[in-house]
């Protein structure tokens, strides 16, 4: 049966209210358990909000203020987290994004070389489309908020770099020019980053990541005709390739103009 008008049910007249309705009801629910954060859960959440606010502005236009309130936490709460203010939290994030810079170069072995620095690029790449504009600030010492150890933390990365790109060669023990060689190569490939952003994203990442591509295998040949160690490299690389892959293609391109200069030999 309803409630007669005596009752207490949630249904029942209000003293100078009518019937109760479903929103009235709704708003009388009890409200969601709040569940708090650890402390590793949320020192992720501000370096989170701290990266994308530097992906798209540089460190010194972005303030204590900007980070609370993209994380929808308080400014003394971002301080708890990091005392030392902006400086120590630019620090963590340089730190957190160097870190997944190193992932992109950890590459699995197996098939051939160029395939597996493809997959490399398209990692790298697509972390430095994400972080857009903040990409030089991040990896770059030109910031105001830069000091030994942010550059300390970017020549991390590089270094892990090289390392990963000489075992994907299967070199243990690199000579001097050789490993020169994957150096220029690393820093080429951060430079080219920086000029794509500048660019405009043209050309395409896949045309980028290609060309990067044939460019470290250009710069193994030319260090291989001075050195025996790149060129057993080379060698070995070149015997993994099919013709359908980027030396093959980079081949077909490029003979047809070596041979023009036949006059060189």
């Amino acid at each position: 049966m309803w409630p007669g008008p005596g009752a207490r049910g949630a249904s029942a007249a209000r003293p100078g209210r009518g019937p109760a309705t479903l929103p009235d009801m709704a708003s009388e629910s009890p409200p969601r358990a709040y569940r708090r954060l650890s402390v590793e859960e949320r020192r992720r959440q501000l370096l989170a909000a701290a990266l994308e606010l530097f992906a798209h502005r540089a460190p010194e236009e972005i303030s204590l203020d900007d980070v609370a309130e993209t994380a929808g936490v308080s400014r003394p709460l971002v301080y708890r987290y990091f005392p030392g203010g902006k400086q120590q939290l630019y620090e963590a994030a340089l730190r957190s994004a160097a870190d997944e810079l190193e992932r992109c170069f950890a590459e699995p072995p197996g098939g051939p070389f160029t395939e597996r620095l493809g997959r490399v690029l398209n990692r790298y790449l697509a972390f430095v489309d994400e972080h857009d504009t903040g990409f030089g600030a991040l990896l770059q010492s030109g910031s105001v908020v830069a000091t030994s150890r942010t550059g300390a933390i970017v020549d991390g990365v590089r270094r892990a770099a090289v390392e990963h790109v000489l075992r994907g060669l299967g070199v243990t023990g690199p000579g001097a020019r050789l490993r020169m060689a994957v150096r220029m190569w690393i820093s080429s490939v951060e430079a080219a980053s920086l000029i794509w952003l500048d660019e405009g994203k043209e050309p395409s990442r896949d045309e980028l990541r290609d060309w990067l591509v044939e460019q470290f295998v250009a710069g193994l040949l030319a260090t291989a005709g001075r050195d025996g160690q790149t060129a057993g490299v080379v060698r070995e690389v070149l015997a993994a390739e099919d013709s359908g892959g980027s030396v093959g293609g980079l081949l077909r391109r490029v003979l047809p103009l070596v041979g023009e200069a036949a006059h060189l030999r």
